[in-house]
């Protein structure tokens, strides 16, 4: 498996599980801010390394008149403040491949979301960047589908791939995390990252109703794919989440992380040894 290097953080192979966290869109500085280093706090007590994710726009909400984020310039500026003050590594999703550029200066990791994960332009702009490449599985596609992604990333040259898996869709509203895809994508040979905090969404739900997520899931389902094999966890959190501006109804509240992050840190020293034995024939 390829590993992949996100500033001084190593994922992959029998690396130690890393954490991608925070809220999910960039409401204000004091929040990113306070947020980060709350996790970074806890991270760094219990020896998980840790990028943080908030990002400068969301361009896939249910009305116009949802909340969007400060947008590229100010979000950048928040990221690298972030990163500077706090010495973390910073991802965020991208929505236009004119922003790439931009993107490539500040960022860590620059995340392709699920929806768009098919976009040629958008995919081959982000490459181009040579930043780290968060590539969200799209609700629609097989595991297997990844490979096509994959193939459009090296052919820029650049091999500094995350494949993330939030669910796939289940009849209507409804995703579901099939622990197989976590398998099928590590085998492509590049580092999986599990993303409970989206799968729990209740599509069609407004992300600031409190009937737009089912938060009873998160424990039990990160738990599961961690035991299944997964090199990094994506968990959306905030400090105030009755309050937040986006996903709500979908984040951990920040005060649960560490409990969350205790549990997965057995887990995954009970399973990490043992995954190359799921290559044997059966």
């Amino acid at each position: 498996m390829q590993t992949v290097n996100v500033g001084n953080i190593k994922i992959g192979e029998d690396r130690p599980l890393a954490l991608i966290a925070g809220p999910c869109v960039i409401e204000s500085e004091k929040i990113v801010l306070d947020t980060a280093e709350r996790i970074k706090t806890i991270a760094d007590k219990l020896g998980f390394p840790f990028i943080l994710k908030s990002s400068y726009l969301k361009d896939n909400r249910s009305s116009a008149k949802s909340y969007q984020g400060p947008g590229l310039k100010e979000g950048l500026r928040i990221l690298r403040k972030a990163k500077d003050e706090l010495g973390v590594p910073v991802l965020s999703d991208i929505h236009d491949m004119h922003d790439a550029e931009a993107c490539g200066e500040v960022l860590d990791v620059i995340q392709i979301p699920a929806y768009l994960s098919m976009q040629t332009g958008l995919t081959l702009a982000v490459a181009k960047t040579g930043r780290v490449v968060n590539v969200k599985k799209g609700q629609f596609l097989d595991p297997s589908d990844m490979k096509n992604v994959i193939n459009k990333i090296e052919g820029e040259g650049n091999k500094n791939i995350l494949l993330t898996d939030r669910g796939t869709f289940f009849g209507y509203h409804n995703l579901v995390l099939d622990m197989r895809n976590l398998k099928v994508m590590r085998d492509l040979g590049y580092p999986v990252v599990l993303d409970p905090t989206h799968s729990i969404r209740k599509y069609g739900v407004s992300s600031s109703d409190k009937r737009g997520g089912a938060k009873e899931f998160i424990f039990g389902l990160t738990r599961a794919g961690v035991a299944a094999g997964v090199d990094a966890v994506f968990i959306e959190t905030h400090p105030d989440c009755d309050n937040a501006l986006c996903d709500a109804a979908s984040m951990l509240p920040l005060q649960r992380l560490e409990a969350l992050l205790e549990q997965v840190k057995a887990i995954d020293a009970v399973v990490k040894p043992h995954l190359a034995d799921d290559e044997l024939g059966l």
